[in-house]
């Protein structure tokens, strides 16, 4: 009967965190959206530290669906690992992608489709390899997680990390280094987790009719989580203000996701529950996530479709094996020679370069 209990809590985990991503890449849309028109009136930008877009109502609306997607990632944490949670924020970077194509003029080449299916393929993998039973189930549990040294020493360096990036760092490279407001929230962000995590299994005893309201870890996290999602609000809006969402989106993906399954692994210890295979299985799914994001995003600006490939492979043949040929005919025709040979000379440096010889420079 447990064993039942927790695959069908796992499984409402796993639908939570999937909705959660399509809302969630959806606000990412109409914030970006919301903070555009903004710029063209002429209003101080969020990056700049103005707060003009508080008055913008599709950035209200990109609110709500970001709001509505925590809710559902929230009740997801009380349902399903972090593990598992967390990972599956992917899929709001491919909602973001495929909504940003038909919304903000950001075309979706090969590259990107090719990036959608792996980090579907490598989401997959996650969801087969997480670990189904979870081992925290009361907050008085909790509070013995969090007053392991393992985990204190942890809070405290991203504490110590956020305030230097915030009041060091950000007032001189956040403009021109995108790493710098994407790092405040990321890391903020592990904390956070642990503060949902924390009150998501508060609200299942609550339900449960035990007094969880008198039990002062659950005003403790909350206030902690307030404080831990306003930071990222605040600086997610002036990241997304100064790059581009495509950018922003992945970045913020990987180093989040990495801070997160750090946290989870010296709060929760689910690795220690894990077997080999399932850790392997979990990390190539990670790995393969991030490759797929990684191809959705470096290689936007590239024009490049299914109907480009056989041109693109013949302009290659040519260009390795076209040389010789290329000069018999040119030799062949005294008054076109000068000008064959300027393009032999051309065809060899670029064949030269693809093969990485030293001689075309």
């Amino acid at each position: 009967m447990s064993e039942t209990r927790g695959r069908y809590d796992f499984c409402i985990g796993l639908v939570l965190a999937m909705s959660s991503s399509i809302f969630i890449g959806g606000s990412f849309i109409l914030k970006k959206k919301g903070l555009l028109r903004l710029a063209r009136k002429g209003s101080m930008r969020a990056g700049q530290g103005g707060h003009a877009y508080l008055k913008e109502w599709l950035w209200w609306a990109g609110l709500l669906s970001m709001g509505a997607g925590e809710v559902a990632n929230f009740a997801a944490y009380a349902f399903a690992p972090a593990t598992l949670v967390t990972p599956l924020g992917a899929l709001s970077v491919l909602v973001s992608a495929i909504l940003s194509s038909f919304f903000l003029n950001e075309k979706l080449n090969l590259h990107g489709k090719i990036g959608c299916l792996l980090s579907i393929l490598g989401s997959t993998v996650m969801v087969i390899h997480a670990p189904q039973e979870e081992e925290v189930e009361t907050l008085n549990e909790m509070s013995h997680k969090l007053c392991d040294p393992g985990f204190v020493v942890f809070a405290t360096l991203v504490v110590i990390v956020s305030l230097i990036l915030i009041f060091v760092v950000g007032p001189r490279h956040g403009q021109t280094n995108i790493l710098v407001y994407i790092t405040i929230c990321s890391v903020i962000g592990a904390l956070s987790v642990s503060c949902v995590k924390g009150l998501g299994i508060a609200i299942k005893e609550l339900f449960a009719g035990k007094p969880v309201l008198s039990h002062p870890l659950s005003w403790i996290l909350l206030l902690s989580l307030i404080v831990c999602v306003s930071t990222q609000i605040n600086y997610l809006n002036r990241a997304l203000d100064i790059f581009n969402t495509s950018i922003v989106t992945p970045i913020y993906y990987v180093i989040f996701t990495t801070s997160v399954l750090t946290c989870s692994a010296i709060l929760f210890k689910e690795w220690q529950h894990m077997a080999a295979d399932d850790i392997i299985g979990t990390f190539s799914g990670f790995l393969t996530i991030i490759v797929g994001i990684f191809l959705l995003h470096a290689f936007k600006d590239v024009n490049f479709t299914l109907a480009n490939l056989p041109l693109s492979l013949r302009k290659d043949e040519r260009a390795a094996n076209g040389a010789l040929l290329s000069a018999y005919d040119c030799f062949n025709q005294d008054e076109e020679s000068s000008a064959c040979l300027g393009e032999i000379q051309s065809t060899e440096s670029l064949s030269a370069r693809r093969n990485g010889s030293l001689s075309a420079f």
